[in-house]
């Protein structure tokens, strides 16, 4: 144990320069508590267990954090690998190492092996835990970072696995709460294994790029120190190479090569404040000819992360572009530390700093989206897809920044501000004009949202939002929705099967109710009708289990009427795109598990062979003046000549109708066939088009398409 007594005296020596006494005899009483509940046990290296935790709490150390999260990281294994409880550690420590402990190990319980059930349940554990302390990630990152940078004793296949959770998890979690040192590295780790090849091409390029250029790059580096100098700014210059995989990302989603990447190489300068920062901006834009486009302020508005500093590119000596960011030293603490900047974790009575409050901030609007996301799938794809945004800036009319990924539209912004202004967003003004709901927002842009009493939230603004937040809150909005409907649908369709039996549903004891249900392993009525509007379980079979389960006299059957559709049931019944039913044509309903009904008409070929099995179908009709708008597919036949399609297109807008698609067959002599989807109310209102349509000059005829038969070519 002499090593690892010895490492940790280097790191008593580091944590003494900024930990008070009691903290640094916590962090070592750790080290000691470890090193005994480890004793025998070795990495697949060789090497002392200890060692890994060891290593974690040096990392951490280079970020300035706590003795409680420094302890934590010696302890990380202790639960899992010692058998040793969380209340134990409590007593001998605190209850915040504990808690934190107890946070990394639970995300450690589970391997994430690609299985979507698996994934959902680790990021489910993983926003538990940072919603109850954010440093469990912190943690978590440093173990990751080290697990990384001794991933070579592992085989090729786990390798790549862990890299891959690495690159697609861990690096963007780093990234969001800020702490670019990590993220960066895992990056550049992660890369490097999943493509051995090209990251090994690339380095060399790179070197190659640099070496010839060591010269020039020095130069530039001494002409902005003395361009400082003159102005009377007190600044530090560093170079620095942009990491690998970076590189790699910008090559890929800019589709060139490296030689016209710009910004391969980079310079910082930090200098006292922030006026300053803009200072040396006018100084380096006179020395050099800045690149147009180049130049972003995220002092004036800071990326999501806090990060803050004044990017801009320049043409520098014999034209060689670079990239020169300029910020102060407190920012560019933030932006190498991110969340574990300043840390020495606070009492609550002082205030978290900008880039910890931001990060509870997504915490808690991860916590959110959890609560709204009962699939799993949805749950990693919207945590995947949400952790590193491309941000844009926008204002409420009150001059509020809102923050939002590149891409999103006002029905983003909506849910930003506030979740119900999202779920009642009927309109928007961009810059007081009215416009779309669908249309991508602008930096710069002031947004007003136009409200209405009744939730307007609709399946198709699940193609317009980019946000996590967006959809999410949308998903479960039309899950209730749908659920309502289907409850209200399914009794509707009950109530319409128990009929045949003379029956009424209100009629059935609340005692025989219970014990069906049951049976049928149902929680409540509402449950059963939901299942039934649903076309989980058909109604006409329910109806015969309730006659089973109740002990009337047996009731003479009496004849009920079809049941009745109106046409605006909504989510739970379609209408089959084969055939195009329409108010006044005979229809049979085909029910379908997790769809409702489809209404076919009668005559429809798709339905033909299964008409008359009431587990799949049963008989409907339509219900007296319906008003809406319904789809009638027409083929028409006319001669071959410029302008016929104008010419139809203009009898159908003088009756006040809608074409709502059109396509043609290639012609076959002097005959061409025309498709049209016209919007009708009803059989009526068609066939008043269809006689409009036989009185255009050049047209032969007119038929309605009732199947996938009759849109085969007619012309012979």
């Amino acid at each position: 144990m002499v090593a690892e007594v010895s490492s940790i005296k280097d790191l008593t020596k580091s944590l003494k320069t900024y930990m008070d006494s009691d903290q640094l005899e916590q962090v070592k009483k750790a080290f000691f508590f470890a090193a005994n509940a480890h004793s025998g046990q070795y990495r697949v290296s060789g090497d002392p267990y200890v060692t890994h935790p060891v290593a974690v709490a040096e990392i951490l150390a280079k970020f300035k954090m706590d003795g409680d999260s420094l302890s934590a990281a010696m302890l990380h294994d202790v639960i899992e690998d010692s058998g040793i409880p969380k209340s134990f550690l409590s007593k001998e420590f605190n209850k915040d190492v504990a808690n934190l402990v107890d946070g990394v190990s639970k995300l450690d319980k589970i391997k994430i092996s690609g299985k979507e059930d698996e994934q959902a349940e680790y990021f489910q554990k993983m926003v538990l835990a940072m919603s109850q302390d954010i440093r469990v990630i912190v943690v978590k990152l440093a173990d990751r970072l080290h697990n990384m940078r001794t991933l070579n004793h592992l085989a090729i296949a786990k390798q790549k696995r862990i890299s891959k959770e690495t690159i697609e998890i861990y690096a963007p979690i780093a990234h969001r709460i800020g702490m670019h040192q990590i993220y960066r590295e895992l990056e550049d780790r992660a890369f490097e294994v999943l493509n051995p090849h090209r990251a090994t091409i690339l380095r060399k390029a790179i070197d190659t790029a640099t070496k010839g250029r060591k010269k020039i790059l020095s130069k530039i580096e001494k002409s902005i120190k003395e361009k400082l100098k003159e102005n009377n700014l007190i600044g530090d210059v560093v170079g620095r190479q942009k990491h690998l995989y970076g590189i790699f990302k910008k090559m890929r989603k800019q589709g060139k090569p490296l030689s016209e990447v710009l910004d391969v190489y980079a310079f910082k300068i930090t200098v006292e404040s922030a006026m300053d920062c803009y200072k040396a901006l006018g100084v380096l834009h006179n020395a050099f000819s800045p690149i147009e486009g180049r130049f972003k302020d995220y002092i004036a508005i800071p990326k999501s992360n806090s990060y803050q500093s004044l990017h801009t590119g320049v043409i520098t000596f014999d034209g060689l572009p670079v990239e020169i960011q300029i910020r102060t030293n407190e920012m560019d603490e933030l932006a190498e530390f991110g969340i574990a900047a300043h840390w020495l974790y606070k009492s609550g009575e002082e205030k978290d700093s900008p880039v910890q409050a931001r990060a509870r901030r997504w915490v808690n609007n991860l916590v959110e989206i959890q609560k709204n996301t009962e699939n799993s799938r949805d749950f990693v794809e919207i945590i995947k897809t949400g952790l590193v945004p491309n941000e844009i800036y926008v204002f409420t009319p009150k001059g509020r920044i809102i923050e939002l990924p590149k891409g999103s539209t006002p029905i983003d912004f909506a849910f930003m501000v506030h979740s119900d202004i999202g779920l009642h967003c009927r309109g928007c003004r961009i810059n007081k004009n009215l416009a779309p709901l669908s249309v991508p927002l602008e930096s710069g842009q002031t947004v007003e949202i136009i409200t209405d009493d009744i939730p307007q939230a609709q399946p198709s603004w699940l193609e317009m939002v980019v946000t996590s937040r967006a959809r999410s809150a949308i998903r479960h909005q039309l899950k209730n929705l749908r659920s309502s409907e289907a409850r209200k649908f399914g009794k509707k369709l009950l109530e319409n099967s128990l009929a045949q039996h003379n029956l009424k549903l209100r009629s059935i004891p609340k005692s025989r109710m219970s014990k069906l249900l049951d049976s049928l392993k149902v929680n409540s009525l509402n449950d059963l009708l939901q299942q039934i509007g649903l076309g989980i379980r058909p109604s006409n079979f329910v109806a015969n289990q309730i006659m089973q389960a109740i002990d009337f006299d047996s009731p003479s059957l009496i004849e009920s009427s079809n049941l009745q559709i109106s046409g605006s049931e909504g989510l739970l019944v379609n209408y089959g795109p084969c055939c195009k039913p329409i108010p006044g044509d005979p229809v049979v309903a085909h029910f379908t598990a997790g769809r409702g009904m489809v209404i076919h008409q009668e005559r429809c070929k798709n339905i033909l062979p299964i008409k008359d099995d009431p587990a799949l179908c049963a008989p409907v009709q339509w219900e007296d003046n319906i008003d809406g708008n319904f789809s009638a597919e027409l083929v028409v036949t006319t001669q071959d000549r410029p302008g016929i399609l104008a010419e139809i297109s203009s009898a159908i807008s003088e009756m006040n109708k809608n074409i709502e698609g059109i396509r043609g067959e290639a012609p076959v002599g002097n005959q061409v066939q025309l498709f049209l989807i016209i919007e009708v109310s009803g059989r009526d209102d068609l066939a008043n088009i269809m006689k409009a349509l036989k009185k255009t000059k050049n047209v032969i005829s007119v038929n309605r398409v009732h199947s996938s038969e009759d849109r085969k070519l007619r012309i012979r």
